[in-house]
């Protein structure tokens, strides 16, 4: 895989909070990422569309990546789009007779992270989705919600690499009490800068698949577009994971779907965005779900008052794309190795310094 190590598209810095408890400096060591008390982001943007080419910098194991590869990739991604736009004007359905008022255009936004004034190397941070709505009735664009899909070099690593070292001699599955600590702070970091807040106007929401390991509940509680709630039976590593990055979790089946999406956020989920807005993160990530993972979200039943997601589940249907799945996995484990030798062991005492004195 080429190097994504190469200076950054667009510069940004991060913008002390005026709330002491979210600033965080560095001591002074002989590490270049010690040696400054800010960190540098950096945004660069890349649409989404049948003609996509994944970048350098882009984790070849998330969804959309996986899709532009192969002799199919074309069909891949024209085939995404449309379902992502027919699921769109199926819930957006008021004022929309034909079902064909709305488009849903996305952008691949990439964060990459300078550690050090002076340095021109960036590392390849996170990767996530921004969707666009243009309304062809009105001929508007409106902007949707940061975040959706979220891809992480350093999940990746702790994940697919320290969790499994780290359970290796061990009797029963645990994780370290720091788990994800230096991830949470990194991306808190990010989403409390100037950079992020410069180019979005609301806090991000990451909507991804529920987790097969735990039971879930169906409420009395339900929105008009999210759909019923579930509640879950306990909290998942992930959901404590995604809680260091400050993020807290709900669960909803949106109307015509059949299985709950869980959906990370900060904030008021039900009132701090519009309905369109919620739409086009339902529409776009249940439709990668869809793709990949078919037993879950396009079962050919829908999740009962009691429920828990299976991946072996045999009565469901596939989509028209090609998805490679088993690929998916074991890239995940060579990209952790690349965010260990590349980002980890080089800034080892100093990351684990910054993340013991940041108070985010």
């Amino acid at each position: 895989m080429t190097s994504p190590l190469r200076p950054a598209a667009v510069s940004g810095e991060l913008q002390r909070p005026s709330n002491p408890d979210l600033s965080c400096t560095a001591k002074k060591s002989s590490d270049p990422i010690a040696m400054t008390e800010e960190f540098r982001f950096s945004l660069k943007s890349l649409c989404f569309d049948e003609n996509y080419q994944p970048s350098d910098t882009t984790r070849i194991t998330t969804n959309f990546a996986n899709l532009a590869r192969g002799k199919s990739r074309q069909q891949n991604l024209r085939h995404t789009l449309k379902m992502i736009d027919n699921r769109f004007n199926d819930l957006a359905h008021w004022d929309n007779p034909t079902r064909d008022r709305y488009a849903v255009k996305i952008e691949i936004i990439s964060v990459e992270l300078s550690l050090a004034e002076k340095s021109n190397a960036a590392f390849p941070l996170i990767e996530i989705l921004q969707p666009s709505i243009l309304d062809r009735k009105t001929k508007q664009r409106i902007e949707g919600i940061a975040g959706n899909n979220f891809s992480s070099y350093v999940r990746d690593y702790d994940f697919s690499i320290l969790l499994p070292e780290y359970n290796a001699n061990r009797a029963e599955f645990s994780t370290p009490e720091d788990f994800g600590d230096l991830h949470g702070k990194l991306f808190k970091q990010f989403s409390h800068s100037r950079t992020y807040k410069q180019r979005f106007h609301k806090p991000p929401v990451i909507c991804i698949s529920a987790s097969t390991s735990k039971v879930y509940r169906r409420s009395a509680n339900q929105h008009p577009v999210l759909g019923v709630e579930y509640l879950q039976n306990e909290g998942s590593s992930t959901d404590r994971y995604f809680e260091k990055m400050g993020l807290q979790v709900r669960f909803f089946l949106p109307p015509h779907g059949v299985a709950p999406l869980a959906f990370y956020f900060r904030g008021d989920l039900l009132n701090d965005y519009t309905p369109l807005e919620l739409i086009a993160t339902i529409s776009t990530m249940e439709t990668f779900q869809k793709i990949y993972r078919p037993e879950i979200y396009n079962a050919n039943a829908a999740a009962g008052c009691i429920y828990q997601p299976s991946l072996k589940n045999h009565d469901y249907s596939l989509t028209q794309i090609v998805y490679d799945r088993e690929e998916r996995s074991q890239l995940a484990v060579k990209q952790g190795k690349f965010a260990h030798e590349k980002f980890i062991q080089p800034h080892k005492k100093a990351l684990e310094q910054w993340t013991a004195d940041c108070a985010l």
